[in-house]
């Protein structure tokens, strides 16, 4: 009939790039707004969680029901800049950017309305949650060890090279260098009555294992062993790394300094997050009371555990791992962490 087409039918390719926008698409919404993976980078929630493990995080059903006090939640850097403009802001919390603000991972101790104080009580640091002593089964019951990620002898060079740029041939380098040294070190849960090479948690090098090379440690918190290790006990006071005790910060009638001592009145949607590892965690006895806005998931289910301490974020992939090192890898793979539900 004249006047009349046939409408034309859309060609493969853009036929494709449709299905393959509307795949990504729903894929963006499921990861956003239903579950989650996330990969343990730091090791603040010792023993519960340790570096190298992959989790599943239930992101749905905190949309409806607020996060409650035990629980294990994933959530946005509290420190990073937000943006005022409710778009930006969006984008920054749910589609992210490489300079984006990380996830973190803690254990909520109160919630709305409650008020926690920390105290020192026979040299150890104690919790009260509404007037009751807090009963933790789960914090960290292991010393802390410290090792280096690389050859303490390559770093102990590169720590002369820098404290000679700064103060030039002075009697002071060596302890300049001593204080560099000391910002290389990586703690790690620590089992007393097993060799290195058996450890359930991390494995260890011997000749990686961090030495004792100046005085007034023990001032820091830190132990020196008979043998000239350095540790963190567990159950001791603790004061966050960079953080001046001096240093007081206060909402209302809240107020922290990066120690076990703190008062905090939690207000509408503001909870109090702290890691299991209290010697190795920064947490909100560092930067106070979190908006509720900043959680997004709740940490429900184990997936696989991997001994992958690394400096490098593409050796944490596990895949990198495997193809870098075929045999070893599979020497640090911790069977007897794999596929449990987390509490």
């Amino acid at each position: 009939m004249i006047g009349m087409h046939k409408k034309r039918p859309a060609s493969g390719f853009l036929v494709t790039v449709r299905e393959l926008i509307t795949l990504l698409l729903i894929v963006f919404l499921i990861r956003t707004f239903v579950f989650g993976l996330y990969q343990v980078p730091t090791g603040s929630m010792e023993t519960t969680m340790l570096v190298g493990e992959r989790f599943f995080a239930d992101k749905f059903t905190i949309i409806f029901s607020k996060p409650k006090r035990g629980e294990i939640v994933s959530f946005n850097d509290p420190r990073y800049p937000y943006s005022k403009n409710p778009v930006v802001r969006m984008f920054q919390e749910y589609v992210g950017t490489w300079s984006g603000p990380i996830n973190w991972t803690k254990r909520v101790i109160g919630v709305p309305g409650d008020t926690i104080k920390g105290v020192i009580e026979d040299d150890a640091p104690v919790l009260y949650l509404n007037g009751t002593k807090l009963d933790e089964p789960y914090v960290n019951k292991y010393p802390l060890l410290a090792r280096y990620l690389e050859d303490p002898v390559l770093l102990r060079q590169q720590a002369l090279r820098q404290a000679f740029e700064y103060i030039g041939n002075d009697v002071a380098i060596e302890q300049i260098a001593d204080l560099l040294m000391l910002n290389q070190l990586d703690w790690r849960s620590y089992d007393q009555h097993a060799p290195y090479d058996k450890q359930p948690f991390y494995q260890f090098n011997p000749a990686y294992v961090a030495h004792a090379t100046q005085s007034g440690l023990v001032e820091h918190g830190i132990t020196v062993t008979a043998d000239g290790r350095l540790m963190r006990e567990p159950g001791k006071p603790n004061q966050i790394v960079g953080m001046d005790p001096k240093q007081v910060f206060k909402e209302g009638n809240s107020h922290w300094n990066g120690s076990d001592e703190f008062y905090i009145e939690l207000g509408e949607n503001e909870y109090w997050l702290m890691g299991d590892n209290r010697r190795g965690s920064y947490d909100c006895r560092g930067f106070g009371p979190i908006n509720g806005r900043l959680i997004h998931g709740k940490i429900v289910f184990r997936i696989w555990s991997l001994d992958s301490s690394s400096n490098s974020w593409l050796d944490s992939w596990w895949i990198v791992d495997l193809i870098k090192h075929p045999i070893d890898f599979w020497t640090r793979v911790r069977w007897n962490r794999f596929f449990q539900v987390m509490h």
